[in-house]
């Protein structure tokens, strides 16, 4: 049966060695200079006094094609999985009716699908954790900068959170065993690829809209206004000072789930601020001559505060086992089923 199942496989096992064989032989090549690049250049600019945001920023703008198209493959990896190897693995024995072979024999229909699933749901897992491990080493340079700069792409944010860590291989395999679950029911390779994809691309969507973010509770931080926390100051005659904030939590690399203006008694503050711009530190004529911080000083002295709801960076892994696990439990959950469905086919 280990041999039969093999065989079946082989072709698509092949293809995946070779491919990740090649993203391997890329990233080897270009990680190494890429890692240098970064570290010369921080050690530059930081011997200079600098903190090194212009670095950053341009740094990761002139690498920013390959990260992205990367990212892009690895978010897509689970959704293949379980389209490719997922949804035909049950329906084009179904289909063909080459179970009925194997069933007929002394082989029981419960040890079939569990050395399928055993061998096949192995090389997903260790496919998606292989891809995640290269891509999260070679990317290290970039996620570093990226996460240092305005508005930054941080580790815990819905993109990059989905294709680091191990949480790639909860994904991967949900992913199989949905589309062989899917497969079982459909009966049909096409339509169960087809429903495969709708499910997995909605949970996918979910985990980070509903899921994620009360996986803990956030953090509620309140700072005060400045210039990192600003996208635009606008002072409007006879109306007092438009503000609008920017996304950023206090800590470098967190996730923000939510930001608002808060007067002092902590009340939410919508549309402009009723402060004077016809004299003052936020006045029009004396703007070009102070500059910006004397309206800032004066906002914050009227107890004007930015208030952030966010997860901080260092509950990245934290929040990496839990997701991973809840993927195994739907998982097993789906694996369950495939046994007890198992049994009605015919």
């Amino acid at each position: 049966m280990i041999w039969l199942t093999w065989r079946q496989f082989r072709a698509a096992a092949v293809a995946t060695a070779a491919a990740l064989a090649a993203l391997a032989a890329v990233l080897a090549l270009t990680g190494p200079g890429l890692a240098d690049d970064y570290s010369a250049g921080i050690a530059a600019c930081t011997a200079q006094g600098s903190d090194c945001a212009r670095f950053r920023e341009g740094f990761f703008q002139d690498n920013q094609a390959p990260f992205f198209g990367l990212t892009a493959v690895m978010l897509a990896l689970p959704a293949l999985i379980g389209l490719f190897w997922g949804a035909p693995m049950i329906t084009r024995e179904l289909e063909s009716g080459t179970h009925q072979l194997v069933w007929n024999q002394s082989i029981t229909r419960t040890r079939w699908l569990a050395v399928k699933l055993a061998l096949t749901g192995l090389a997903v897992m260790t496919t998606a954790g292989l891809a995640s491990l290269a891509l999260s080493w070679w990317s290290s340079p970039l996620d570093q900068a990226g996460a240092a700069n305005d508005p930054g792409f941080p580790r815990m944010g819905p993109l990059l959170f989905d294709v680091r860590g191990i949480a790639p291989i909860g994904y991967a395999a949900f992913a199989f065993i949905l589309g062989v679950a899917v497969g079982m029911l459909v009966r049909r390779a096409l339509p169960a690829m087809a429903v495969t994809l709708a499910v997995f691309t909605a949970v996918q969507v979910a985990m980070p809209l509903l899921v994620r973010p009360h996986l803990r509770a956030p953090v509620h931080a309140t700072v005060e206004l400045s210039t990192s926390n600003l996208n635009q100051l606008g002072l409007r005659p006879d109306e007092g000072v438009d503000v609008h904030l920017r996304a950023m939590a206090p800590d470098k690399g967190g996730w923000v789930l939510s930001t608002r203006l808060i007067d002092k008694s902590g009340n939410e503050v919508h549309g402009v601020l009723p402060v004077s711009t016809a004299s003052g530190p936020c006045a029009l004529r004396d703007r070009r001559q102070q500059g910006p911080d004397p309206c800032l000083n004066e906002l914050n002295r009227l107890g004007y505060r930015q208030e952030v709801s966010y997860h901080p960076a260092d509950r990245f892994w934290a929040f990496q086992w839990t997701e991973t696990g809840i993927y195994m439990v739907l998982t097993l959950g789906l694996t369950a089923f495939c046994f007890w469905r198992i049994r009605r086919l015919s």
